[in-house]
């Protein structure tokens, strides 16, 4: 998801490569990201990224294990804000570990959370942020800046979160497997890979172009096709009747309560 976003801020000219500083321990990925993006400066450390110049606002893009470690070394830093899209963690969490150790020192991070998700690579992203307690309207203007640049953001309450994450976070997986089961479906009745794939694609963007420019409810639109006793309603009624709804649902509920866990844990 890091990785995603640096490339879809650089893609969309939100900001230039020589602009940001990544922080990636494992010597061989440091080595991929600044091939991959001529002029990015990498960094193996936070103290490493911050000895040129302060860091004037992080966005954390690790894994939850990862997050308190990375937190406390920001907090070294003085680091005025945080932007963290790290699954499960909860601002609490976030606002405890950017404390400073010792007093005085710096003041703590103003934090803000987020869950975006990987079509920000492409600019066509799904994003909700929740302010922290300190974060201030320059601090949500900021996130939300960094995120808008690769997609669209909603400002919800974190209680909000994890259903985000369960849904619009997990999201394009479910779509990626929709995408292979069409293919393999195109397949099975007789057309050749390629076309199958081409066909699948085309038909999922252009379905989602279709919610989104006309703004009509899926229901109306998928009724709109639907012919009384045609080829859609019959396909229609396979999907019905081995569960696939009931599945989506399970998912999405699934994937909202690990994120749940995931947050108790921190």
């Amino acid at each position: 998801m890091g990785e995603a976003l640096v490339a879809g801020l650089i893609r969309t000219g939100w900001t230039s490569p020589e602009a940001m500083v990544v922080v990636e321990q494992y010597s061989a990925r440091r080595g991929e990201l600044a091939n991959l993006h001529h002029g990015l400066r990498v960094a193996g450390t936070v103290a490493e990224a911050s000895s040129r110049e302060p860091i004037q606002g992080a966005v954390v893009a690790v894994k939850p294990a990862d997050v308190r470690e990375v937190c406390q070394a920001l907090a070294t830093s003085g680091v005025p804000r945080v932007l963290s899209i790290a699954a499960g963690v909860t601002i609490d969490s976030l606002e405890r570990w950017l404390a400073p150790e010792s007093e005085p020192g710096p003041a703590p991070a103003a934090v803000v959370r987020a869950m975006p998700n990987t079509p920000a690579l492409v600019a066509a992203g799904a994003a909700a942020i929740s302010p922290g307690t300190t974060a201030g309207s320059d601090d949500v203007a900021w996130a939300r800046g960094i995120l808008e640049a690769v997609g669209t953001v909603v400002e919800l309450p974190e209680a909000s979160m994890d259903a985000v994450t369960g849904l619009s976070g997990s999201g394009p997986a479910y779509v990626f497997l929709l995408a292979e089961a069409l293919i393999d479906a195109g397949v099975l009745v007789g057309l050749t890979r390629p076309v199958a794939r081409d066909l699948a694609v085309q038909t999922l963007l252009g379905a989602a172009r279709l919610l989104a420019e006309t703004g009509d409810e899926p229901s109306n639109l998928r009724a709109a096709v639907t012919s009384p006793g045609g080829t859609t309603a019959a396909g229609v009624r396979a999907l019905e009747a081995a569960g696939v709804r009931n599945a989506v649902l399970e998912a999405v509920v699934a994937a909202t309560e690990r994120s749940r866990e995931m947050g108790r844990a921190t």
